[in-house]
């Protein structure tokens, strides 16, 4: 089991850090010959976090619905009365007896005593019958009662029995029959009357509710009758107005009847008068006896010798206690497989009265029915007498008889004389030892087989499928029967599936699992058991349900105390899956004190071999999941937890090795610290969060930087609350006596910035969502802070705007001379610098929050926009809306005429604007402050308002925030760096597509944005009025940092006294905003800075995380079993094993084709493809017939070139100016993904491309800033990209001064190597050869060949210089001894050996007009370059091929017409040199030209041994369908 669980990991695309040495002895088989030993198998960005980002999966419409396996009203009954009318010696009138006739009533014989004393004796001996079913019950039989002693004793049965169930046994042996309306039969005082009885008055007298047995003839007239009288009583009930609270519906009384209203008690001598209340009550002798007269037995047993069975029937080791155990076991499990699973869990889960009278009752239906007696119940029961489990029954019984001899004989021998003398001698050895049955052990084997040949498999709705679960019983005030039938039948008709969905269902599932559960009492089993169960319960939460609907929780609860060694795992297992599954067992585990199990083996650091297994740092995370799931939304389990030093052992767990150890250790401590400050504040003093921080930006896996950063969420106040309402707030608490209220805003902005800096470089958006949640916590605490930042970011881009415009006058520095009076008031320089650094880590932030508000994974940037639309709308209705010149009331606002047509200011502009004036001006002097009431404002200004109709403020800010750091020092500048400049077309483009293609979204996208207002401005009237306000900017810093203060201060005392207090008046500086404080309200709802109605929802932040349910996930799918492309004859497998034989197929055929291809011509026409505008990347599938184009519009096309069809086409959803400049395929061996960069650094990757595989649209798998520090160039070439699948790495480059090497596996960018250039990089090239170097083109005309081994300044180990020009493409030549070939725009081709220094060893320049594209095959020794197309050679295009050297020679030369008139532009891109593209194909002897009319030509080479490529697609489809 251990060895299948870590497998599963790998299973699921995932690696962890420990298994990078041994990552090629997994992931790659045994290859053939033709096989890739440099493509491992497993693929990257394919694992579950890239479907689901973080977000828990929806049920799937097939699967099963969880019923709830606990009952809602758990009765037990209390009291009982049993009510025995014989009359012995005399018969009823209506009733002729047989002769000979049964005669035992509760095995007495009233014939061999008087008829006083044998009444007596019945009574005793069913007294003691119903004690042997449940013995806390108080039972108290009424003999041959008077009509008024049924009163009486009725009235006090319910009295005694209050709400809980009551039992009336009922026998009528000696009166007639029931009457069929409904009335049975006692005496009068003399015993001379039989006097009726009317179950209307019974009913009322003994309540409910209440279990009846009805032991005599016709009993069918009684159980008839009682459910029309009680539904009349029921329906009366709830017709009143109001209903009568607590009542109790009469049609949930149980009954148990002997036999139909037309039938006789059977009278067979040989068996007891009693015989229904026999099996009820005493099911071994009527078992055996039954045995005994219908199966012939062995010659040398009786019938008497029978009913002699040695043994306890409560000692499960003796013949009789375990024949019992099987009994038990059988009749579970013919209810589990016959009955709805609601009648089962109220029938034999809720009371142990009930259980056993139901369970034995199935033997009285067998039993009774072989007489011609039909017993019934209520509720109805389907038969069950004829069920195959009984033929196991009679199995098990027979091999008990078959050594009955021998164990009677030895019984004997064992019982010495009584007239013997007492003697010392040693009594002689046993000569016979009883042989147990295998009945467990077989059925074991059953289950084993079950599970092991197909039982985790899938099937379609049949009658081997998982059957729909029956609805619960509809709730007590639905009225009658009929009512609540036909409630039933409606929800039951909604639980099933429409017929022909095509869903697949989980198989029916064992029938051995009552038995299983029945095992788990046995030592010597039990171990087998529970691997069982936990193999069953690994299927998925479907097979936990029927486990726990079965009864398995108390066994596995209690077995939490058992020492044994050899039971943690397999027990840690279990547990985990039925926690994954049912948080409520959360009070069970802290009531038993069973959360210590998992305590104790947590803190099992250095113990080897403690679990028994290899690899226990699984089974600890295990573990820290079980505790994590004890502590959420339970403070009792966090305090639990925190006795027992869970917090201590989970954070020495943070160092394991094991990413799924560190994963839940973080995921622990973020549950047990959320929403408690006594447990943030033993974290604060340990530096956990320090610990926290380094593991969220350092970790290699996304899973554990995005639960580190979770933790850090829980800690500034985020909520891991499972209800959806509860969003937290409060920062890190009160944390009293433990930091002062001063250093709480500096620690937590010291937590985020780092990690929100950090996020800028993490290439999973999982992670960077957690961060935003992080964020956002900051954001609600210091609103303050944050909407001082952005009135600064506001008012620092309008001067930029006006400094850039001639015609506009640059307004004063409003920001910078607010900044510098506030810090000269706060006293020294230490405290200056201080609260400077502090701002400018918040405007860093808010920065931050813009960069992400543009990101290109939209739930990542919808986040973000509501974070920042938040600030923003806050912003619009504080004082800063009221201040003189502000740029909140500048008619044409900055967002709204110049946020697209001006160009972002870059980084050494946006240094000096505030921070020079924050260093150098001097102190203004400043008027009075105004009343507050003066400056108090609730709605936005027309400009905000006009805003808040335009959508998201955010998506309109973001452009401005690309390349600013914020407050930083003016030393610091970053020599003028900056992001591409947006077009000036673009007025509100960076939310929408500029092609009317659909853009894919990610499979699962929950994330939306929301926005601040509870809803839109009524009118103009509730506008403020124009009049400004006569205070300065710096007044209103001071009133939002100490309104800010405030809040906490509140919330300290708040949680301090846990009751609410006014406090007195703020200070001075903060009397003007309004006549009370600001801090009555820890949530700050109240506070009057930002107006007392300003209609902003306070609801929204912080954001609330779904990453612990989408974790936990991890424990609810199968990791014990194969993987579907693994398990050999499922679809997956099929098409895998095809495709990798496909796959060496091809490279086995084009290498031999390309040893020749260089000898032959290239000019064949194979396919002619339309795409829309230039075509200006083109890449080839290396395996499928599949072609990827983009064009200028950054309009993805992607094409069957064989079939000549359009298979799908898409947009990027970028602005205009960020064009696609590269473009790629991953992944190729196992299908492919779709990789494309745009110019603003954005990286993409799209999957579900191809129909012939899956009938969804295309859906972005992931998506990151590639390359986050871009120059602002004249002419640039935007991000070009290079993916190595053998290492797993994408190189990333562009516009920039540094390379980035981004490893796929950890989603990080792991290496940032210096380019030593100041020029663009216009190509990449891995080495074929080795992981560790690649080539660089540059837009100077150098070449650089760089070793990622070296450090990041020394990395460039080669530099040519030869080219001129802008180098367009560099290509290695495969099989070329470290052979590489460059060309540049001016048409020179070179080649050159890296090995050597010298000068290149071979030169073309054919191309006098210039070239527009090139390329090497991967394969083939040849390589195709493309004339450039001008102002005056438009019209046709040279498309020439050469044999690479020895030779060299042309190979072909093709003209192909491309335009028909001058184009409108020189260039359609301003990133990519050319109009037009040209491609290889990696393997086959094709190459494709992309023309500017988007005409996609494929051109091959002309060889003897062609390859006929339509069929490749051929068993796809046949797989697919």
């Amino acid at each position: 089991m251990p060895a299948t669980v870590n497998g599963a990991r790998w299973a699921n695309g995932e690696r962890s850090s420990d298994d990078d040495e041994d990552e090629t002895e997994f992931a790659r088989p045994i290859a053939s010959a033709g096989s890739f030993p440099e493509i491992p198998l497993l693929p990257v960005w394919s694992s579950k976090r890239h479907t689901s980002c973080g977000n828990p999966s929806p049920p799937s419409p097939g699967m099963p619905k969880m019923s709830p396996w606990r009952l809602r009203d758990k009765l037990k009954t209390t009291n009982a009365a049993l009510v025995l009318c014989l009359n012995v010696e005399v018969d009823p009138p209506d009733v002729v007896k047989t002769n000979p006739c049964a005669v035992l009533e509760c095995w007495v014989d009233p014939r061999t005593m008087p008829s006083s004393k044998a009444l007596e004796a019945i009574g005793t001996n069913l007294h003691q019958q119903f004690e042997a079913l449940n013995p806390r019950i108080k039972y108290k039989p009424y003999l041959d009662p008077s009509i008024e002693d049924t009163r009486k004793f009725c009235n006090s049965l319910r009295r005694m029995a209050k709400d809980e169930r009551a039992l009336f046994y009922y026998n009528g042996h000696g009166v007639p029959k029931p009457t069929p309306s409904g009335e049975l039969w006692v005496f009068n005082k003399n015993y001379s009357q039989y006097i009726p009885v009317s179950l209307l008055e019974i009913q009322g007298w003994v309540g409910s509710p209440c279990i009846y047995i009805w032991e005599c003839s016709a009993a069918g007239n009684l159980l008839d009758n009682f459910i029309k009288f009680a539904e009349r009583r029921d329906q009366d009930a709830f017709s009143q107005n109001p209903p009568p609270e607590n009542y109790a519906p009469f049609l949930d009384s149980i009954q148990l009847a002997a036999c139909k209203a037309n039938e006789t008690l059977p009278m067979c001598p040989e068996l007891p008068a009693d015989l229904f209340t026999s099996c009820l009550t005493s099911p071994m002798e009527i078992a055996l006896r039954y045995f005994a007269l219908h199966n012939q037995l062995p010659s040398d047993v009786t019938a008497d010798l029978v009913l002699r069975v040695p043994g306890d029937i409560k000692d499960r080791r003796t013949p009789l206690g375990e024949l019992n155990w099987i009994f038990i076991a059988i009749t579970d499990t013919i209810a589990w497989t016959t009955f709805p699973r609601h009648v089962f869990r109220r029938l034999y889960r809720q009371d142990l009265l009930v259980a056993a009278l139901f369970r034995n009752f199935l033997l009285a239906e067998r039993v009774m029915k072989s007489y011609q007696c039909t017993p019934h119940t209520y509720p109805p029961l389907p038969p069950t007498n004829t069920h195959p489990l009984w033929a196991s029954w009679d199995l098990a019984v027979d091999g008990v008889i078959k050594q009955l001899p021998q164990l009677l004989a030895e019984k004997n021998q064992q019982k010495p004389s009584p007239l013997a003398p007492p003697t010392n001698t040693p009594q002689p050895s046993r000569s016979y030892t009883y042989v147990p049955s295998k009945f467990f052990e077989q059925n074991l084997t059953a289950f084993e087989v079950w599970l092991t040949r197909g039982g985790d498999a899938l099937t379609k709705v049949g009658p081997h499928s998982l059957p729909p679960e029956a609805a619960d019983p509809p709730e007590k005030n639905r009225g009658g029967l009929k009512e609540r039938a036909a409630a039933l039948k409606e929800r039951e008709d909604e639980a099933k599936l429409p017929p022909g969905h095509g869903f697949l269902v989980p198989r029916k599932p064992p029938a051995q699992l009552p038995i299983l559960l029945q095992v788990l009492l046995s030592h010597t089993h039990r171990l087998r058991a529970l691997i069982l169960l936990s193999q069953f319960v690994d299927l998925g939460p479907w097979a936990v349900n029927l486990a726990l609907t079965v009864g398995i929780f108390p066994y596995v609860q209690k077995l939490l105390q058992a020492p044994a060694v050899e039971l943690r795992p397999v027990l840690i297992f279990i547990w985990t899956r039925i926690l994954a599954v049912d948080k409520s067992c959360q009070v069970d585990l802290l009531n038993s004190n069973g959360y210590q199990y998992f305590a104790n083996v947590l803190a099992q650091v250095d113990t080897p071999g403690y679990l028994m297994i290899s690899n226990d740092s699984e089974h600890r995370a295990m573990c820290c999941f079980v505790l994590a799931v004890l502590s959420r939304d339970f403070p009792q389990g966090q305090d639990a937890c925190m006795r027992a030093h869970v917090f201590a052992n989970c954070v020495q767990r943070l160092n394991e090795q094991d990413y799924l150890a560190r994963h839940w250790a973080a995921l622990c401590i973020a549950l047990m610290w959320d929403g408690n400050d006594s447990i943030r504040a033993a974290g604060w003093k340990q530096y956990v969060h320090d610990r926290l921080q380094i593991m969220a930006k350092d970790d290699d896996s996304p899973e554990v930087r995005a639960a580190a950063i979770f933790a850090l969420s829980t800690f500034l106040g985020a909520s891991g609350s499972l209800e959806e309402d509860k969003r937290g707030g409060g920062g890190v608490g009160a944390m009293p006596d433990v930091i002062d209220e001063e250093d709480i805003c500096r620690m937590e902005v010291a937590i985020a910035a780092p990690v929100l800096a950090a996020a800028k470089s993490d290439g999973s958006p999982m992670v960077r969502k957690e961060v935003l949640v992080l964020v956002s916590c900051l954001v609600r605490e210091w609103r303050g802070y944050f909407v001082i930042a952005a009135w600064i970011y506001w008012e620092d881009t309008r001067r930029d705007n006006a400094s850039r415009n001639p015609s506009l006058r640059t307004p004063d520095d409003l920001a910078g001379r607010a900044v510098a009076e506030w810090l000269s008031s706060l006293g020294d320089e230490e405290t200056q610098e201080e609260n400077r650094l502090l701002l400018a880590s918040f405007y860093s932030i808010y920065v931050g929050l813009l960069d992400l508000s543009t990101d290109p994974y939209p739930e990542v940037a919808a986040l973000a926009q509501t974070i920042v639309d938040w600030i923003m709308a806050l912003l619009l209705v504080s004082p800063f809306s009221r201040l003189e010149n502000s740029a909140l009331n500048v008619p044409s606002s900055p967002v709204l005429s110049s946020a697209a047509s001006i160009p972002p200011r870059s980084r050494r502009n946006s240094q000096t604007s505030t921070h020079s004036t924050l260093v150098n001006q001097s102190i203004a002097s400043r008027p009075a402050p105004p009343k507050r009431a003066e400056t108090q404002v609730s709605v936005v200004s027309r400009a905000a308002s006009t805003l808040r109709r335009s959508g998201s403020i955010a998506a309109a800010l973001s452009g401005f925030a690309k390349g600013y750091t914020g407050l930083t020092s003016s030393s610091s500048s970053t020599n003028g760096r900056v992001s591409p400049s947006p077009s000036t077309s673009t007025a509100v483009t960076t939310t929408t597509p500029k092609s009317d293609k659909a853009v894919p979204e990610p499979h699962l996208n929950h994330a939306v944005y929301e926005s601040p207002y509870r809803d839109e401005i009524a009118g103009e009237s509730s506008r403020p009025g124009s009049r400004q306000g006569q205070f300065h900017a710096f007044d209103v810093f001071e009133a939002l940092t100490l309104d800010d203060i405030d809040r906490l201060k509140a919330r300290r005392r708040t949680r301090q006294a846990n009751a609410r207090r006014q406090h007195g008046a703020a200070g001075s500086q903060v009397q003007w905003f309004s006549g009370g404080s600001s801090s009555d309200s820890s949530d700050g709802q109240s506070s009057t800075c930002y107006g007392s109605q300003n209609g902003i929802r306070e609801d929204i932040l912080p954001l609330k995380s779904k990453f612990f349910d989408w974790a936990t996930e991890y424990f609810t799918e199968p990791q014990m079993r194969q993987q579907e492309q693994e398990e050999p004859g499922s679809v997956l497998y099929n098409q895998s094993t095809w495709r990798r034989q496909r796959n060496e197929k091809v490279q086995s055929e084009t290498l031999a084709q390309a040893k020749v291809a260089s000898q032959c011509p290239w000019d064949r026409s194979v396919a002619s493809l339309q795409a829309h505008g230039h075509i200006l990347r083109l890449a080839f599938h290396s395996f499928d017939t599949h072609l990827v184009a983009s064009n200028e519009h950054d309009v993805v096309s992607v094409f069957d070139w064989s079939k000549r069809k359009l298979l799908h086409s898409f947009s990027l959803g970028e602005p205009k100016t960020a064009n696609i400049t590269s473009l790629r395929f991953i992944n190729e061996e196992s299908g492919g993904i779709i990789v494309t960069a745009s110019a603003n650094g954005n990286v993409r990757l799209y999957r579900n491309y191809d129909p012939a595989y899956t009938e969804s649209s295309v859906e972005l798998v992931s998506a990151f800033v590639g390359l986050d520090d871009r120059l602002f160039l004249k002419r640039g070439a935007g991000v070009v990209t290079d993916w190595s699948q053998q290492s797993g790495t994408l190189l990333c480059a562009g516009d920039s001064r540094s390379i980035r090497v981004w490893n796929a596996d950890h989603e990080l960018s792991s290496l940032v190597i210096s380019t030593n250039s100041e020029s663009p990089i216009t190509s990449l090239a891995s080495d074929p050869q080795s992981s560790a170097t690649f080539v660089a083109g540059f837009g100077d005309g150098s070449i650089r060949v760089y070793d990622k081994r070296q450090r990041s300044d020394d990395a460039v180990v080669r530099t040519y210089r030869d080219h001129t020009h802008w180098i367009q493409t560099v290509r290695w030549r495969r099989g070329g001894d470290k052979q590489l070939m460059s060309a540049g725009v001016d048409g020179e081709i070179r080649l050159w050996d890296i090995r050597s220094s010298t000068p290149a060893v071979a030169k073309w320049d054919f191309l006098r007009e210039g070239l527009a594209a090139f390329d090497v095959h991967d394969n083939a020794d040849v390589f195709a370059a493309s004339s450039a197309l001008g102002p005056h050679n438009y019209k046709f295009q040279t498309v020439s091929v050469y044999a690479l050297p020895p030779t060299g020679r042309l190979l072909s030369r093709t003209t192909v017409q491309v335009m028909s008139h001058a184009p409108a532009k020189p260039l359609p891109s301003a990133y990519i040199l050319s109009s037009t593209s040209l491609a290889f194909h990696p393997n086959e002897m094709l190459y494709g030209v992309g023309g500017a009319d988007g005409t996609i030509r494929i051109m091959g080479c002309k060889i003897d041994r062609q390859v006929s490529r339509p069929d490749v697609l051929e068993p796809v489809r046949s797989l697919s369908s």
